[in-house]
């Protein structure tokens, strides 16, 4: 893998709003504080239905995962989790098959030690606590060893978290020892917040991720598509995630923002 420095430790912070809990907060989730209600009540008088950009996220990654599952991937690298609730992998996966593994990664010590209760109850999935930004730290991990098997494909998924790493980290380098360490038949799925569509509304919300403990990193959709290196990106291709094989008759009650890009790609 590409030589990169290991990143610090995260302490707990409860004074600000977390990233993971913001998220959980506008999918209705009960694992957030007062600090991450009050911080989604302002943005959504500030961008009114910005809630549904969190949803549409949600949405992909479920539909990524459907088609996956279709086409025969059983082990997940979910990177950047959050806490794994409301349709998350392991929720999806298991209404397809009993074939399946999956590890959840995150930073945040409070969402990990929310998340863990939530696993008990199936062997398939962990969380481990671990920086993305440490290849290492992830797949050398007694976890993985234990729950996967890395000479088989997986699918890693990156959505909505490289917006979360600054360019000091290098998250091209980043993207590219991830993929690198995936056998062929591995899977790469990407979300990112971008404002090449709707920059006045981008330029909102990073400002108000100011506040938070988690800046955000916009990026244009050159920049995205980039990211998915030589693997084939499978059809519709890297897009708006609200056009990603969207479901047959289903439309937003509100037109989302056009703020999240990505799509899935397979390694040769």
């Amino acid at each position: 893998m590409t030589d990169m420095r290991i990143p610090p430790v995260r302490e707990m912070d409860i004074t600000r709003p977390c990233a993971a809990r913001i998220y959980d907060a506008f999918l209705g989730g009960s694992h957030n504080l007062g600090c991450e209600r009050a911080f989604m009540e302002d943005l959504e008088r500030e961008l009114p239905h910005i809630g549904e950009s969190y949803r549409e996220n949600r949405a992909f990654v479920w539909r990524s995962v459907e088609y996956l599952l279709a086409h025969g991937v059983r082990q997940f690298v979910d990177l950047g989790s959050g806490i794994p609730t409301i349709g998350h992998v392991h929720e999806v996966a298991r209404r397809r098959t009993r074939d399946f593994r999956v590890l959840y990664v995150d930073n945040e010590p409070l969402t990990v030690a929310h998340s863990k209760p939530l696993l008990t109850g199936e062997p398939r999935a962990e969380i481990i606590r671990a920086d993305c930004r440490n290849p290492w730290a992830v797949l050398d991990s007694p976890e993985a060893a234990e729950l996967l098997d890395l000479d088989r494909p997986v699918a890693l998924l990156m959505t909505a978290v490289l917006h979360f790493v600054p360019d000091s980290d290098d998250p091209v380098a980043l993207v590219e020892a991830y993929r690198d360490a995936l056998v062929p038949g591995s899977h790469l799925v990407i979300s990112h917040l971008t404002g090449s569509h709707d920059a006045d509304e981008m330029r909102v919300l990073t400002a108000r991720y100011e506040e938070t403990a988690d800046p955000l990193h916009p990026r244009e959709v050159e920049w995205i598509e980039k990211q998915f290196g030589d693997f084939e990106v499978v059809p519709p291709g890297t897009t708006y995630l609200s056009d990603w094989r969207p479901e047959p008759g289903r439309t937003a009650a509100k037109r989302p923002y056009r703020l999240l890009y990505g799509g899935v790609a397979r390694k040769h």
